[in-house]
């Protein structure tokens, strides 16, 4: 992408913020909500863009210990809050809805603070890409009012690591996460236990290497999801493939198993129906 066409789009993202007499970020240690959160404070200035992070078992702690260092390196003011979703009935039954009850609890919380604050606006990190899929948090954050700037600004995600390059910002290319809680597969209860198997096992992989990857529960299975390319060297370098083994086994799980099909975001949503989808939210 041109640079001059990067500039723009950042400029139109300027824009955007500035609107807003104050801006909490709800943090994630994304890029979508890195690039919010340091352009707010460099905008808004730092009491009036501050930023938090919902720490909860669905929260890898290698997560939110990259939340703390980016805060730090870009003078941001980093709050975390602990909403209750764990103990939410609806939340743990885990159906296609899930996702609702979680952003339902993380705006409440982020509501409260914004108020003890002072400050006008909540800001998330949703995008122009992030409509194409099932995300039924979006209607959460329309029912508590949330300001999305990027999408606001037209902005999707290959633009957003583009501004983010342009900008310094570190994590530009960090591929795209999601909360534990995701990795389980729909109709299996959301538990503290399963939530650390998942954490455990997707530690397991970073330390051998592996940049981008899901762990999926399955009850007793790991179902693994690689690139191509690290899925081949994984099938065909056995030292490899025993470590895997090895340390998925360790965290709980009975089976081990590579996804053939290779890495996609969102591929647990593939088991909802069209009528699961379009569920009208409560």
């Amino acid at each position: 992408m041109p640079e001059t066409n990067t500039q723009n789009l950042l400029d139109s993202l300027t824009q955007t913020i500035r609107q807003y007499p104050s801006l909490l970020t709800a943090f994630s240690a994304g890029i979508d909500s890195t690039l919010i959160a340091v352009l707010a404070r460099q905008t808004l200035g730092r009491d009036l863009a501050p930023a938090a992070i919902a720490d909860s078992p669905s929260l890898p702690r290698y997560e939110l210990e990259q939340a703390r260092l980016i805060a730090q390196d870009h003078d941001i003011k980093l709050i975390i809050v602990e909403p209750d979703e764990i103990q939410d009935e609806q939340y743990q039954a885990n159906d296609s809805q899930r996702c609702y009850y979680c952003k339902s609890h993380l705006y409440n919380s982020l509501h409260v603070l914004a108020d003890d604050l002072g400050i006008t606006h909540i800001a998330n990190g949703t995008n122009r890409d992030d409509f194409g899929d099932h995300r039924p948090g979006l209607t959460a954050a329309s029912q508590a009012n949330i300001v999305s700037p990027l999408a606001e600004a037209g902005l999707d995600k290959a633009q957003i690591r583009a501004v983010a390059k342009l900008m310094g910002i570190e994590n530009w290319d960090k591929p795209a996460a999601a909360c534990l809680s995701s990795r389980i597969a729909y109709g299996l209860q959301v538990t503290p236990e399963r939530l650390s198997q998942v954490e455990k096992a997707e530690n397991h992989l970073r330390n051998l290497g592996f940049n981008q990857f899901r762990v999926r529960h399955h009850d007793t299975i790991a179902r693994i999801e690689l690139p191509e390319t690290d899925l081949i060297n994984s099938i065909q370098d056995k030292d490899l493939r025993n470590s895997i083994i090895t340390g998925i086994k360790a965290a709980g799980f009975t089976y081990v198993s590579l996804d053939l099909e290779g890495f996609r975001s969102g591929s647990g949503n593939l088991v909802l129906t069209i009528n699961q989808t379009n569920d009208i939210t409560p």
